[in-house]
């Protein structure tokens, strides 16, 4: 979200300063934080817009006459909130119900509105006026299912449809974008609005899923302070703005100059306002769950309505709900509270606690809002930027005061679980996982080894961006990471490949206090925790790590899963180094590979996840015993796929620490190997999602690195500026990589295609793709110099860019027939020019771990438990540790070393 470029309202930008380094459109953050209107320009050059007090102008004619009319400190709020919000047209009133009241003034008696069952009391207040006294007919509906609004949906009767997504107080989503589809194509001339209160046009901006007015109470979020009341309208149509203009300016509801300054003060700082409190919500939210409490929350995995609102919105927000199963309670922890403000409203900077029932929602009567399952017993919290362990304490002692929770008994350290189970209700997740740490966890004393693969885009980067389907695959170049066992009170790292940094830690040392950890089993929260990603960053790091800021990502990354990874008071010691035969920082998918192998280590250190048990011993079958017969697969889909699953969960955390906002691709290749195709989700084209392409064909591809640095951010917002400035030429060239993708798919399936075909349809769509990634300007004119020397004769090969392009990869596709003596006079060639290549295959194994079973014992491979463990009626010696020589060996030497250490375990 924080990269959305919002269409139609970018600031002015200057002229590129050179055709090198164009400018780009400003980000929403940016557009939040610069009040700026090109047609109203301060004489005086005041940076904040002054406050034009003034309820009358002099002279006739002139642009303002009267403050009812217009005032230019409020066209300047209205410019702005148009600006973000996708809008043409913005309106500034003096509350959000006076926006809903100017809104249903558009409707006349006999006219039919659709509305939510879950709606703010307020305007659920409104409605039963219209219904009373004006003659409109509401039908209130569950929106979450666009199929129940069809029924009351007529031409020419239903005039609105009235929307809240999320819902307040139940959070619950609404398919904003489905349903203004049913509603346009049933009853053209209806109107769909919708309160975007909960969100914020930063989080969400549903004129851009079909939404035709959209409102919010400015007195929230927009504002931020609870300073002032204001209401936000906002459209794109001009019939509405013209009627909506004219209610306005004649009953006079139009917000004060004053309360506009001040609001404008407020949205500059709504996206880092935001950031905070839905941060600290998913924590909030992460721990009710935890203590299985019913949580009404978008972020939550368990959320009904995630998918939908992932797809619509840009973030979850930072209101949740919960229950506790008796009102009473429920009144008890509201009023034990000492940070958590009692109030009605939310949006502020302060956190509020409130339960709508008795507060917000009081004016539905109790038979209503039993009927529309509004649980007398619910709490609301709306979570502020106070620092989230002061507010999660808070919460946590109020619970505890309420007899909600009790401290459990027997734990390493001090834990809550729920105290009020009735009989026949199921025990939380989180007592069945107290139970298995109320016995301290054996000691590791074994090392870890693990590999996981890079990863090449063989057609559709940068039209990915765009809702293009992209084809991805595992390189059999690896990150190779080995942990050692320490039992000494410290963690440390050696990245050979970055720089060769190594670091120790003690683990006490470490700040614990900002970590919350994430229960055995659960899922990480969607958002990262940034205060934990802080503490690290500012109090774990040496001051030595700020030259080199990849390792300091992926330091950052390794202790923020270690910290959050722990369970049950215990603190695995070891060592773990990370080696990579794959070329980092060249588009390859280092990054994911080097998260995969931490994941991976790490849950086994934490005894998270273990592998599973070795089959019983084949042995000669008898009359009465066949045996077991063994089937060597070379160790493939022996890790299985819960555990291949979790890890690559915790994989895209460490993606997100080191990337941001990632697509989830590389890792997922990572992990799965072979090959898959993917859609981004919310793009009109495909319907999204990862597919794997099953049955994918090993192909022989010469990888050959450029050496030139790449900047892929800029790379890909040229392409998006690109798109914007010539769409008719772009969207023609994404529909013809589109194509391409599609094409190499049907092939790579095709079982009835012969291998040579395979290769030279490949080779051409290689081309092809090219050709058009050229076009979008993404090549480079050393990758344009590489692929020259590869198609000429006598390689005649095919080469295309990988990745961002800019620098950074190509790929080659080598075929069966060709002559490996020609092959590598190529790659000597290549070499000569200061490229670095690689032979390889696409499309093998993903995550590997080696075996910790030795074939001939039956017992661990590398330093067993003891040097007394027996099986089989043999002493086992004492292995050597394999560190040394991992550390020893030269890069050419790695892959085959490590391949035969043992046998290796593949998803």
């Amino acid at each position: 979200m924080k990269g959305t470029l919002i269409p139609g309202h970018d600031l002015p930008t200057p002229e590129p300063e050179s055709p090198y380094r164009p400018r780009q459109p400003y980000r929403f953050a940016t557009l939040c934080a610069t009040v700026e209107n090109p047609d109203q320009k301060d004489q005086y050059g005041s940076s904040s817009v002054p406050i034009y007090q003034s309820s009358t102008f002099k002279g006739i004619g002139g642009e303002y006459d009267y403050s009812r009319s217009g005032n230019p400190t409020r066209t300047h709020l209205e410019h702005h909130i148009a600006k973000i919000s996708s809008a043409s047209h913005a309106f500034a009133v003096s509350s959000g119900m006076a926006a809903l009241d100017v809104i249903l003034r558009l409707l006349k008696p006999g006219d039919e509105v659709i509305a939510g069952d879950d709606l703010y009391g307020g305007t659920n207040r409104l409605l039963t006026y219209l219904r009373t006294h004006v003659g409109v007919i509401v039908h209130h509906v569950d929106t979450t299912n666009p199929e129940a609004l069809h029924e009351h949906i007529k031409a020419g009767r239903t005039a609105m449809v009235l929307l809240e997504s999320p819902t307040n107080p139940l959070l619950k989503i609404a398919d904003l974008a489905t349903i203004a589809a049913d509603v346009k194509e049933r009853a053209p001339n209806a109107i769909i609005v919708v309160d975007n209160t909960m969100m914020s046009p930063y989080l969400q901006r549903p004129l851009e899923h079909g939404a035709d007015i959209v409102y919010d109470s400015a007195t929230k979020y927009l504002s931020g302070h609870h300073d002032l009341m204001a209401g936000i309208i906002a459209c794109n149509r001009d019939d509405l703005a013209k009627q909506m203009a004219f209610v306005i300016n004649s009953i006079g509801n139009a917000l004060t100059p004053f309360d506009c300054f001040l609001l404008l003060r407020g949205v500059k700082t709504l996206a880092i306002r935001m950031d905070r409190q839905q941060t600290t919500a998913m924590n909030v939210a992460a721990m009710l769950d935890r203590l299985g409490f019913k949580v009404n929350y978008p972020g939550l995995a368990n959320h009904p309505g995630r998918e939908v609102h992932e797809r619509i919105a840009d973030g979850y927000g930072a209101v949740l709900s919960f229950t506790t199963g008796d009102k009473a309670m429920s009144e008890r922890i509201v009023g034990a509270t000492r940070l958590w403000g009692i109030s009605v409203s939310f949006g502020c900077v302060n956190s509020l606690i409130s339960m709508p029932c008795v507060m917000s929602h009081a004016s539905i009567d109790a038979a209503t809002r039993a009927a529309r399952g509004l649980p007398e017993d619910l709490i609301r919290l709306c979570v502020g930027i106070e620092d989230p362990t002061d507010l999660i304490d808070d919460l946590e002692r109020a619970l505890l005061e309420a007899g909600a929770i009790t401290v459990s008994a027997g734990a390493d350290q001090q834990q809550f679980v729920r105290a009020t189970l009735t009989e026949g209700t199921s025990i939380s997740r989180a007592v069945e996982k107290l139970a298995f740490n109320e016995n301290k966890r054996p000691l590791e004393n074994r090392e870890w080894f693990v590999s996981a693969p890079g990863k090449v885009i063989l057609f559709g980067e940068h039209a990915v961006v765009h809702g293009v389907t992209a084809v991805a695959a595992s390189v059999d170049l690896r990150c190779y990471g080995l942990t050692s066992p320490r039992h000494d009170g410290k963690i440390d790292i050696h990245f050979a490949d970055i720089g060769d940094f190594r670091h120790e830690w003690v683990l006490d040392d470490l700040p614990w206090d900002a970590a919350t950890s994430v229960g055995v089993g659960d899922e990480h929260p969607e958002l990262l925790d940034l205060r934990l990603v802080d503490a690290i960053s500012k109090r774990a790091l040496p001051d030595t790590i700020e030259s080199n800021p990849n390792a300091k990502m992926a330091a950052v990354a390794f202790l923020y899963l270690y910290m959050v990874m722990a369970h049950g008071g215990e603190r695995p010691s070891f060592g773990v180094s990370l080696r990579s035969t794959l070329p980092v920082g060249a588009g390859l998918g280092s990054s994911a590979s080097f998260s995969v192998c931490i994941a991976s280590a790490l849950l086994l250190l934490h005894q998270r996840v273990s592998l599973p048990p070795l089959p019983p011993p084949t042995r000669e079958p008898d009359a009465n015993d066949p045996g077991h017969i063994h089937v060597s697969h070379q160790g493939r889909h022996a890790i299985p796929s819960d555990i291949a699953e979790e890890i690559n969960r915790w994989a895209f955390v460490g993606e997100k620490i080191l990337h941001g906002n990632p697509s989830g691709v590389d890792n997922s290749v990572s992990v799965y190997g072979g090959a898959l195709a993917y859609t981004r989700h919310g793009f009109p084209r495909n319907k999204g999602g990862m597919e794997a392409i099953h049955g994918f064909k090993s192909l022989r591809f010469l990888l050959t690195d450029s050496k030139v640095p790449r900047d892929t951010k800029r790379l890909v917002a040229g392409v998006a500026e690109k798109k914007l400035k010539e769409p008719a030429i772009v969207n023609h060239i994404l529909d013809a990589i589109q194509s391409i993708t599609d094409e190499a798919r049907r092939a790579l399936l095709d079982t009835e295609l012969d291998r040579r075909s395979l290769l030279s349809a490949l080779a051409a769509l290689i081309n092809e793709n090219h050709a058009h990634l050229v076009t979008l300007g993404v090549s480079h004119p050393v990758l344009e110099s590489i692929r020259a020397k590869t198609a000429k004769h006598p390689y005649s090969l095919s080469t295309k860019l990988t990745g961002a392009g800019g620098g950074g990869c190509s790929v080659t596709l080598v075929p069966d027939d060709v002559d490996e003596a020609i092959l590598h006079e190529l790659m000597a060639l290549l070499a000569n020019d200061g490229f670095e290549t690689y032979l390889t295959s696409v499309g093998g194994s993903g995550l590997g771990i080696l075996s910790s079973y030795n074939d001939t014992y039956n017992g661990p491979v590398t330093p067993p438990e003891s040097r007394d463990e027996v099986a089989n009626g043999a002493l086992m010696e004492h292995q050597e540790s394999l560190l040394a020589a991992f550390g020893e060996k030269s890069a050419e030497q790695l892959s085959d070393w490590a391949e035969a250490r043992g046998k290796w375990l593949y998803v």
